[in-house]
């Protein structure tokens, strides 16, 4: 029986046209970041077993394709098999995100770094969890992340790139959705929850868009929360908008949650939604009557580095998020030693680039050139030449009895003109250049 051809589940393949759509879309994101100042790097696919499971990642660790060691006998392996201890035999593993490979980064070099570093990455992450509408194993990030900033400066300035990005991508409709992880401690506490509860009641209010208010406190319920602190939540959740997003604005925020949140971090929380909207307002979008940020009282971003302000991109037309991103000051003192100021954005782009249409006029002209069999070789090199000395993207044809088709593919392909070649010609502009697509 023959062997699969198909990629591997949860990666794919991309034809001509979809790697066109793709490009395009990474070139503006890429224009735009630098644009607002940030700086492109790259860093290795793979890194050390150990870093990628120091438990900076929460559950993505658990996800993490790892790379056996060299030289492993097949004893070593029949007896990690049979004893269920895996760990010892890998000594790296492809990155689950960007941002631990950053912190390594910027630990490795930071000696050459400004003393406020703005980043750009954008590059595949692998997770081996199980495919889905939206969710896959290899995905391209696209990650901006600014270090040494201290205040909601940086907040504010990746936010406000990130929304630049997506209406230069031609996105509307979507949404911030805000809050800040020191809030969040200060519900559970207003609410009741000991401090040792905090991360698994946090593990389970993230999932309240998807079981709802009543399969949350289930949950709690039956893995024996603190019963008076699971009624405060329910009561708290069961108001009227309890739990919906809300606009900003320092006393909507102060007004949805319970007394004793620190007043100072609300205030810093209100001050970034209002100056994002007063950027994106600046750089002339156009307004709407859903305000771009929105305060979340029960956002809560899975992974358990985050350390103040986080966020996530929501759509209207999709039931899962398009990126998010929030403060992780403690990861680069996991190898430095010393904590560093740390906030960063990111776009899940596989989930944006099914949103887009590629306009291919941006691309410039693309002609085809249908040739006669009897032309020669060094002719039609020629013709190429001097169009793709004016700029034109150029491809070469047989003509065939089929020409429909021939021209139904290249206009799939992007191309949007063609001219025939026939013996004798030898001026590219005395060809007649015909619109394809019409």
């Amino acid at each position: 029986m023959a062997s699969s051809v198909t990629p591997p589940r949860g990666m794919r393949d991309y034809l001509p046209a979809d790697k066109a759509k793709r490009e395009h879309a990474l070139g503006l994101i890429r224009g735009v970041y630098t644009r607002y100042g940030f700086d492109e790097i790259e860093t290795p696919v793979v890194e050390d077993y150990t870093r990628l499971h120091a438990g900076l990642g929460g559950d993505n660790e658990k996800l993490t394709f790892n790379v056996l060691r060299r030289g492993l006998t097949a004893e070593q392996l029949s007896a990690a098999a049979a004893s269920g201890d895996t760990a010892e035999l890998a000594d790296l593993g492809l990155r689950f995100d960007l941002t631990v490979p950053l912190a390594r980064f910027y630990t490795t070099h930071r000696g050459e770094l400004p003393p406020v570093f703005r980043s750009i990455q954008i590059a595949p992450v692998w997770r081996a969890e199980r495919p889905q509408k939206g969710r896959y194993r290899q995905f391209v990030q696209c990650d901006i992340d600014i270090f040494g900033e201290t205040g909601p400066l940086a907040e504010i300035e990746l936010l406000s790139a990130t929304a630049a990005a997506l209406r230069e991508l031609g996105i509307t409709g979507f949404t911030f959705r805000v809050n800040d992880r020191r809030i969040l401690t200060g519900m559970l506490a207003a609410f009741g929850f000991a401090d040792e509860e905090h991360a698994s009641v946090l593990i389970t209010i993230d999932k309240l868009d998807k079981v709802g208010v009543s399969g949350v406190i289930a949950e709690l319920r039956e893995r024996e929360a603190t019963a008076p602190a699971v009624d405060a939540l329910e009561q708290f959740l069961t108001r009227e908008g309890g739990a919906d997003a809300l606009p900003f604005g320092e006393e909507q925020i102060r007004a949805s949650l319970p007394a004793g949140v620190d007043e100072s971090v609300i205030a810093d929380l209100a001050a970034i939604g209002l100056a994002v909207e007063k950027a994106d307002a600046a750089a002339g979008a156009e307004r709407t009557a859903v305000p771009l940020v929105q305060f979340d009282p029960f956002l809560v971003r899975g992974m358990g580095y985050y350390t103040g302000p986080i966020f996530e991109i929501h759509h209207p037309e999709l039931g899962y998020s398009l990126g998010g991103g929030g403060r992780y000051d403690g990861v680069v003192g996991r190898f430095l030693g010393q904590d560093v100021p740390a906030s960063g954005a990111s776009l899940g782009f596989d989930r944006i680039v099914d949103l887009l249409e590629l306009d291919a006029a941006s691309a410039g002209e693309q002609i085809v050139l249908v040739y006669d069999r009897d032309v020669d070789p060094a002719t039609l090199v020629s013709l190429k030449s001097q169009l793709l000395a004016s700029g034109a993207r150029v491809r070469l044809e047989k003509r065939v009895k089929n020409l429909k088709g021939l021209l139904d593919r290249v206009t799939d392909a992007g191309f949007t003109a063609f001219a025939f070649v026939r013996a004798g010609d030898s001026v590219a502009s005395e060809l007649e250049l015909k619109p394809l697509g019409g």
